[in-house]
């Protein structure tokens, strides 16, 4: 995250909110996204520890979460700490996890059936994915 930190200090606010073309996020927004990504997975990691089994996965509108917490209009200082803060929770949760807890059942919202350690590692993917976003 260390790099993440450097890209964010540096980088020009014009750049950071700079939408690519109509409709789509900015790299700040992108950032707001994460956040909400974050929020989202680190009640699904610590729900499923005591919910009835198989854990349903209920899906979220992403477009409409960053609109409705304006993120374009945010303080990136304050985006950045909140995302570094949430990330921090969701380390801590995955380090307490055990080989019992890492294969417990979810239901993806397509119906497929998984386990906890893949929702994990597709929340990494994601992220990265999104990093890699923003450092373009």
């Amino acid at each position: 995250m260390s790099s993440a930190k450097v890209y964010f200090e540096k980088t020009d606010a014009a750049v950071l909110e700079e939408k690519p073309e109509s409709g789509k996020w900015s790299k700040k927004e992108v950032l707001g996204h994460l956040i909400d990504s974050a929020i989202n997975n680190i009640q699904r990691f610590t729900e499923i520890q005591t919910a009835k089994k198989p854990y349903f996965i209920k899906s979220y509108n992403a477009d409409a979460l960053v609109n409705a917490n304006n993120y374009q209009n945010k303080d990136i200082n304050e985006l950045f700490a909140l995302w570094v803060s949430l990330n921090k929770q969701i380390k801590f949760i995955i380090d307490n996890q055990t080989t019992s807890t890492l294969a417990y059942p979810v239901i993806l919202p397509d119906g497929e059936t998984k386990n906890l350690k893949f929702l994990i590692n597709d929340y990494a993917d994601h992220l990265e994915h999104h990093l890699d976003q923003i450092y373009r």
